[in-house]
């Protein structure tokens, strides 16, 4: 596989390529894209065509040197076509080419807009005209990646601009969550228009004492309840549970209990009906929960839960008489690679949020930035917390969330 940006036959040398592959007599497929010509300006609110206003665009590319024969020519054709024009690669010698166009035939007063980083959460755009486009674009710092839109067209964004618009737009948003977890908080807010920086900060491997699962794999019908602390839990455990059934009726009459929505949805997934959910993310309210449905005094229950959990809610257990197995079915560990490069980005730009979905993404996320220093920088940022126990351990940095 080779991943392009956009569409790989469009200023991508897709053609190059494939031809060296063919010259090499190695089979191949070509996916089209959709190009950065047709998708940053939707992104921007500009259509490139429009029956009021054209019927054609022109595209070509701004990275040429514009005092040379063939490029004054090729400009001189430009500048006279009807319809909307599209400059790629062209920030570099942005002021060399208008002021090309405009001494070739172009009105000075022609709208124009700059599009960086179109389709992401990471867009701007500037409009001008072709007299006025370079110094607006040096005065917002706009650099590549960036294309340009000449035409009537551009003014259609007043109306036409749908992404700029989303609630989160212009957010930059840093999600703590483990690599596999990720998607589940990264798409909605991408949804909503933010830039979302993917800095995991735990990953999970599994728990070391694997003698304690077989037991419970084997004694499963003892027990009256298992409880489920976290969607990594319902993930861990179920990953023991098939390597030793073939039949999800192998987990007999035991009844579900799962800490949050969150927990729930996973063990819905799986087809499972779950017992019961408190209505606060707690230990102990999960505790609370199990008395209300039913007394627990002596019901065994069976815990699947991460290495260093909090022992609250086992405490509260026993202490309302039920016979209690704590078991840790995986371990959650710091995690330190930076595999998109959004932790650089993070160090370097800041961000306006940061969300935290559990006590471990804190800790390890304040070992590897320091998160009081990280908030002094870049003053901007607030927290989010998922919940109270994430907040306790915000709270334990001297932080608050917003």
């Amino acid at each position: 596989v080779r991943l392009k940006g956009g569409d790989p036959y469009v200023f991508g040398r897709g053609g190059e390529e494939a031809e060296a592959l063919a010259n090499a007599n190695i089979s191949f497929e070509v996916v089209p894209g959709v190009s950065s010509i047709v998708a940053c300006p939707n992104y921007a609110g500009i259509p490139l065509t429009h029956r009021a206003h054209c019927s054609s665009f022109t595209v070509m590319t701004g990275h040429g040197d514009s005092d040379s024969v063939d490029t004054s020519a090729e400009l001189e054709q430009i500048a006279n076509l009807p319809g909307t024009k599209v400059v790629l690669m062209g920030m570099k010698r942005l002021p060399e080419w208008t002021a090309a166009l405009i001494a070739r035939g172009m009105a000075a007063h022609t709208p124009v807009a700059v599009v960086q980083w179109g389709t992401t959460g990471r867009q701007q755009s500037v409009e001008g005209t072709l007299g006025t486009i370079a110094a607006r674009v040096a005065e917002q710092n706009i650099a590549p990646p960036a294309l340009t839109v000449i035409g009537d067209v551009v003014k259609l964004r007043a109306k036409l601009n749908w992404f700029e618009h989303r609630p989160l737009f212009g957010q930059r948003v840093v999600v703590t969550r483990a690599v596999r977890q990720a998607n589940s908080l990264k798409h909605p807010l991408t949804e909503l228009g933010a830039d979302v920086l993917e800095v995991p900060c735990i990953k999970t491997g599994p728990s070391d004492n694997k003698q304690e699962i077989v037991e419970v794999m084997g004694s499963l019908g003892m027990y009256d309840w298992i409880v489920f602390t976290s969607a990594n839990g319902v993930d861990a455990f179920f990953e023991y549970f098939f390597r030793a059934f073939e039949d999800v009726r192998d987990l007999g009459a035991l009844r579900i209990a799962a800490v949050g929505p969150g927990t729930a949805a996973r063990l819905q997934e799986l087809h499972l009906k779950v017992d019961v959910v408190p209505k606060e993310a707690l230990g102990c309210s999960v505790a609370k929960a199990l008395g209300a449905f039913e007394s627990i005094e002596n019901l065994k229950i069976v815990l699947m839960r991460a290495e260093t959990a909090n022992p609250d809610l086992p405490q509260a257990l026993v202490e309302m008489g039920a016979i209690v197995d704590d078991v840790a079915c995986y371990k959650t560990m710091p995690e330190t690679e930076d595999p998109t490069g959004d932790a650089g980005r993070l160090q370097a730009e800041g961000a306006h949020w940061a969300t935290f979905t559990s006590g471990s993404t804190v800790e390890s996320f304040h070992a590897r930035f320091d998160l009081p220093k990280l908030m002094a920088r870049f003053p901007q940022m607030k927290l989010a917390s998922i919940g109270p126990e994430t907040t306790k351990s915000i709270n334990a940095l001297g932080l608050k969330p917003a």
